[in-house]
């Protein structure tokens, strides 16, 4: 209060273009699209192969005036924006929002209320007719009156004009029901009559008529008038409410010529209250309050189910009173990125004539881009900046990335109430996140107290809202590895980190004492992308370990009271009433359907048999002809290359596996344990997987016959697929070490041979070519991989040869999958080193083994 806020250069709302347009011309102007179709090179140097087009828009807009023609857009709504702006400065239009001056609005606000008593108003369908003809029905003095509340309420303009006319007046909306119901609702906040009742705007989504009615309050100098706000009515209201609070839904359709009135449901108030919260609003949009999460990573729009992050993030902002947030987008010159690079890296982006691991993703151009958001209080006073260094080729998965990451932010804070306001500024400042901590504090302070955590009190606790526990009470099998009841068949198709995952799940509220069991949330058909956090880690850990038509149960300890209330439905009321104390969640999940990531349904689509199956078999050959015995398996993942190795005769005694994500880990344990039990395999003599990083050296990982790395480094940074090259070959030792990684030159005939997706953005389709898997760092050139390997060889004395599998070697563009197969040169010395060092080092965890018997 009394401050000036900080210079932002914010600008005030204005029009855009086609709105100064229309609301100039109205009907009588025509826009009139034309589609240009534009060429493209293919975008990959030294491939052969047919040029491709992309379909831009240019709008004619006719005025009576003149007529105007816009540039080429990709999109059609562009076009008509530019083509608008152009007419805008030839005809010199200008914005006339909040031109009015005060005694303007007056003349204006006399004339509107004057013609709410003409023939013509009374014969319209405008809401206000239904207050008349119901205050007809009022008894004495009060007969035929209407609260001027009211119209405030049912004319938006009037709203308008009041905040010219006096800005700091708060603005007040109002319903009715029959008989009048504003003087009911008077007599229960015990008032003299509904004149001195207010009703707060809208709460909640626009379409609804829910509002709070509360009495004007008493100027009572000797009283503190915040000992008696209204905080959890006033956070919901976005104004300030004093004392006693009706929530009401009480409206007017157009199709009834009466007023009706909805109950506001225990559910609905606190499903409303969950929605204020960053991760609410997704959960309540997907209606899975208990099963889903706000994603943590934001792959591309067709995979992305739910409102998008930007739409997310502007609601959030609108719930709790705050500015529009604002989105910058600014051009990255790739020399700067490169500039950063490791020696390593810079020498690989320039081994096939400077188009580097960085630049593939758009060969055409060399420009990428980081978006920047701001958050601002109604007041345009800066909240938070965020400048985060991810830098993507297409502007909306800049402004979506941003917009999630955040999201989270704000998830992640929002959960740390009793933070301190001096450490606010510094939450997340290594991710060039800049707060300002009295403005954010100020602003948020009614959130504090509404989720009934203060800042510096009651430490470690969080919002009642929060997330739920992760604590899994499921039975477990070695080592702590999750073990879920599976009913059914295995079909052999399983979910994979990317693959678009649709399930059916019921969730029940249990609590055994008192014979309780009610479903409180279910679903046929629940979409999700495996791996990118979008539902509770107990769902994902599951339904990674299920088929398609398989089911499984599982329990989570219950949530929170209030979160059980706002998804309970009907039940809500009965629930309410019963001690909800040693509950628990019993989920009952069944996979559906899996869609395959875009890189395994290109590959499919090209070969047969797939890839990946060729992979395996390159694989095999090796071992076979090496009379390898030991092989350790660099990222296998959920074990598809071990599990595969089962299936084939093989010299293979001993097997191991190490990953990084635990989750797949639970899926290879669960399929290895099946395939190894059969008496058939007699052959293995031992089975292993471990928790940890490739790039980490561990001593019970040295000296095996073979190891692989099977389309793995692509899905690290360049300089940590380095890292991997050097510590492999120089403290792993294996014999022969087999990487593969995708031939970046192939992608164009993949992503041509590839079913288009409808929903995939068009700009997506126009550029000359992509990464086959969104979660790639990089996709290296032939030139580039070569220079990647023959340097490692050369530095660790092992030798290389190159091959692959996917098209033909000697063939423009090459192999599809590029192979690098390293042979030791010097056996015993590497053998000797390994033995040195055995159990010296042992940083990853041993998460399950087999050893010949069944161990489950």
């Amino acid at each position: 209060m009394g401050t000036k806020a900080p210079e932002t250069g914010v600008k005030k709302p204005t029009f855009t273009p086609k709105a100064l347009i229309h609301q100039k011309y109205a009907s009588k102007a025509s826009y009139r699209i034309e589609e240009v179709q534009e060429t493209l090179e293919n975008g990959c140097p030294g491939l052969a192969i047919g040029q491709q087009s992309r379909i831009l828009y240019r709008c004619f807009l006719d005025l009576p005036e003149l007529s105007v023609v816009s540039d080429t857009f990709t999109r059609k709504k562009d076009a008509e924006q530019s083509a608008a702006q152009i007419a805008v400065e030839k005809l010199g239009i200008q914005s006339n929002l909040n031109s009015s001056t005060p005694e303007e609005a007056w003349n204006e606000l006399v004339a509107r209320m004057s013609g709410l008593f003409t023939d013509e108003f009374l014969s319209s369908s405008h809401p206000l007719v239904v207050h008349f003809g119901v205050s007809l029905r009022r008894a004495g003095n009060l007969y035929g009156t209407i609260p001027m509340t009211v119209i405030a309420a049912c004319d938006v303009k009037v709203n308008s004009l009041c905040k010219i006319i006096d800005p700091r007046q708060n603005q007040i909306l109002s319903w009715s029901y029959t008989k009048y119901y504003m003087d009911e609702i008077a007599e229960k906040l015990n008032v003299n009559d509904s004149s001195q009742i207010i009703v707060s705007r809208t709460v909640g989504k626009a379409s609804s008529d829910m509002k709070l009615y509360f009495p004007i309050p008493e100027a009572c100098i000797d009283v503190n008038m915040e000992r008696l706000l209204n905080k959890r009515a006033s956070y919901f209201s976005g104004q300030s409410i004093y004392g006693n609070a009706i929530f009401a839904n009480i409206g007017y359709t157009r199709k009834s010529s009466e007023l009706f009135c909805e109950d506001v449901s225990l559910c609905s108030y606190y499903r409303m209250l969950l929605g204020k919260l960053p991760d609410g609003a997704y959960k309540v949009s997907r209606e899975a309050i208990f099963a889903a999460e706000l994603p943590t990573s934001y792959t591309s729009r067709s995979n992305w189910k739910g409102p998008s992050p930007r739409d997310l993030l502007c609601v959030f902002c609108r719930q709790q009173r705050l500015s529009e947030p604002i989105f910058s987008v600014t051009n990255v010159d790739s020399y700067e990125i490169s500039s950063e690079l490791s020696g390593n890296c810079k020498e690989v982006q320039h081994a096939n004539g400077g188009i580097g691991g960085i630049d593939n993703k758009d060969s055409d151009k060399s420009i990428l881009l980081k978006c920047e958001v701001k958050i601002f209080s109604r007041r345009q006073e800066t909240l938070a900046e965020f400048s985060f260094a991810d830098t993507y080729r297409k502007e909306s998965d800049a402004i979506q990335n941003s917009a999630l990451k955040v999201l989270n932010w704000f998830d992640n804070y929002l959960k740390q109430l009793d933070m301190p306001i001096e450490k606010i500024s510094s939450f997340g400042s290594s991710d060039n996140i800049k707060v300002y901590p009295q403005a954010f504090a100020q602003e948020f302070a009614m959130y504090l107290s509404v989720y009934g955590v203060k800042q510096n009190y009651f430490p470690g606790k969080c919002s009642s809202l929060g997330s739920f526990p992760r604590n899994l009470s499921i039975p477990k099998f070695e080592n702590g590895m999750i073990l879920f009841s599976i009913d059914g068949p295995d079909s052999g198709v399983f979910p994979s980190p990317g693959s678009l995952t649709c399930i059916s799940y019921a969730t029940s509220l249990v609590k055994e004492e008192i014979n309780l069991k009610e479903v409180l949330e279910s679903n046929d058909e629940f979409e999700f992308e495996v791996g990118t956090g979008a539902v509770i880690s107990q769902i994902e850990a599951c339904v990674t370990q299920l088929s398609i038509n398989q089911a499984a149960t599982f329990v989570i300890e219950a949530p929170s009271r209030e979160i059980i209330l706002a998804a309970a439905g009907e039940s809500a009321n009965r629930l309410s009433q019963l001690p909800l104390d040693n509950c628990f969640l019993e989920f009952s999940v069944k996979v559906l359907r899996v869609t395959e990531p875009l890189e395994d349904r290109m590959e499919k689509a090209l070969f047969s048999p797939p890839l990946s199956k060729q992979r395996v078999e390159f694989a095999v050959r090796h071992i076979n002809e090496s009379q390898a015995t030991t092989l350790v398996d660099f990222g296998c993942g959920s074990g598809s290359l071990l599990d595969s190795l089962l299936e084939h005769t093989t010299s293979l005694e001993k097997i191991v596996g190490v990953d990084i994500s635990r989750k797949s880990l639970t899926r290879a344990a669960k399929v290895l344990h099946q395939k190894l039990s059969k008496t058939s395999l007699n052959q293995m003599k031992s089975a292993e997987l471990y928790d940890g990083s490739i790039t980490d050296f561990d001593s019970r990982l040295c000296g095996f016959d073979i190891g692989t790395c099977l389309e793995v480094i692509e899905h690290m940074e360049e300089d940590q697929a380095w890292l991997f090259g050097d510590i492999a070959l120089s403290s792993f030792c294996p014999t022969i070490l087999i990487v593969s990684t995708p031939n970046y030159e192939y992608n164009p005939i993949l992503q041509r041979s590839s079913v288009p997706n409808k929903e995939e953005d068009s700009e997506d389709k126009s550029g000359p070519c992509k990464f086959r898997n969104n979660d790639h760092k990089f996709e290296w050139t032939r030139a580039q991989f070569e220079h990647w390997a023959n340097k490692l060889a050369l530095r660790h004395d092992y030798s290389v040869e190159f091959s692959g599998v996917g098209g033909l070697g000697d063939v423009e563009p090459g192999f599809a999958s590029q192979i690098a197969v390293f042979r030791r040169n010097i056996l015993n010395l590497a053998d000797e080193e390994c033995a040195s060092i055995e159990n010296s080092c042992h940083p990853c965890e041993l998460v399950w083994e087999w050893n010949g018997q069944p161990n489950l």
